[in-house]
């Protein structure tokens, strides 16, 4: 199957399968579940984060879930296709939250290991820059999954779209080299539509506009940040 249609196929179904609950990922520190989605003869793992599940923090309002959401909308509105499909649910077993394809994927892989092959590098930077975008604040190691389809998918967004700067990656080795001309083409692209209304709608009005702002910065600068503090990690960094 194409992968725009594997892609609205997994859509379809997140959007309105059966949702039902097989257990509880490790390892979260926020209430996040392995699901199984069906609708008639279709059925897929999925990753459901309800928003009853979060645990309330001082820098981010209640509803991580739906960042979860807007960071796809981000990612599949550029053509970059880092996230793995994910759509908002009001009708979760746990109330509202997020669903989005579990990605299967070594999981002996993760960032410091993939960053070693320099074939993985431009897949790297695309995500480099989509974090630059999200202003993710929580870009561990882990967060970078190499799938069984050959492909780098960056996962647990929730910690994103803050308006003030908060970026937090493993991600460095690129800094100070330039941004690939096809990823600012598609910033370009992007900053002369402006945010559609699936986007806006998931972000309030001072998160809007500073992901317009980081996008003119990166379009601006043209290259990667550099970390001048050395404190721009996550924790734990894997």
């Amino acid at each position: 199957m194409p992968e725009d249609e594997r892609a609205q196929a997994a859509l379809s179904l997140l959007a309105a399968g059966d949702v039902e609950i097989k257990g509880r990922m490790p390892w979260s520190s926020n209430g996040t579940f392995l699901a199984e989605v069906r609708c008639g003869e279709d059925e897929l793992l999925a990753v459901y984060k309800p928003g009853r599940g979060e645990r309330p923090l001082w820098d981010f309002p209640r509803g991580l879930y739906r960042r979860e959401v807007a960071a796809y909308v981000l990612s599949d509105l550029l053509g970059w296709h880092v996230v793995p499909e994910t759509v908002l649910r009001g009708d979760g077993p746990l109330g509202e939250g997020s669903l989005q394809r579990f990605v299967p994927a070594d999981f002996e892989q993760h960032h410091f290991t993939l960053v070693e092959d320099p074939a993985h590098h431009p897949a790297l930077m695309r995500i480099a820059v989509f974090d630059l975008l999200a202003n993710n604040t929580d870009r561990k190691s882990g967060h970078c999954l190499l799938g069984h389809d050959g492909r780098i998918w960056a996962i647990d967004n929730g910690l994103c779209f803050h308006p003030e700067p908060k970026l937090r990656t493993v991600i460095w080795e690129f800094a100070g080299e330039p941004v690939p001309d096809h990823l600012l083409v598609d910033l370009e692209r992007l900053r002369v539509c402006g945010l559609p209304t699936p986007l806006a709608e998931l972000l309030d009005e001072s998160e809007q506009e500073a992901l317009l702002g980081r996008i003119d910065l990166v379009l601006d600068l043209g290259h990667f940040p550099l970390d001048e503090t050395g404190h721009r990690y996550p924790w734990p960094l894997v």
